[in-house]
């Protein structure tokens, strides 16, 4: 099979969204994203993780163009630039249930709204 410049310029793009979605922090920013716009303390607060963590993984999200910031006065707060995103974290999630033995989407099994990941 062959395929053209432009299936192979299609491929790259997804393998580039894909590899933004290796860190399990940035699914759990992801996640948090689902209920609304939140601002980069509310995120880092929710996930867990320092302040400049969570603006180094926001920045990576932004790159993608999974993420948007807006400015609200003199906080920047965030909100899914790409909403179709949940929808593919939660076919994985899916996939990942099946294989671990469990079912339901992430907040289901958790009390807060992230993605089952570990903190590292």
């Amino acid at each position: 099979m062959s395929y053209t410049d432009d299936a192979l310029e299609t491929y790259r793009l997804h393998a580039d969204v894909c590899k933004v979605l290796t860190d399990p922090k940035r699914l759990m920013l992801l996640e948090t994203l689902r209920s609304g716009e939140r601002s980069v303390g509310e995120l880092a607060a929710a996930i867990g993780v320092t302040l400049p963590n969570a603006s180094q993984h926001l920045a990576v999200l932004r790159s993608a163009r999974l993420v948007e910031g807006r400015r609200v006065g003199t906080a920047v707060v965030y909100h899914l630039a790409e909403p179709a995103i949940s929808d593919a974290c939660d076919i994985i999630h899916a996939i990942v249930s099946r294989r671990l033995g469990r079912s339901g989407r992430p907040a289901d099994a958790v009390s807060t709204p992230v993605l089952h990941a570990t903190q590292g």
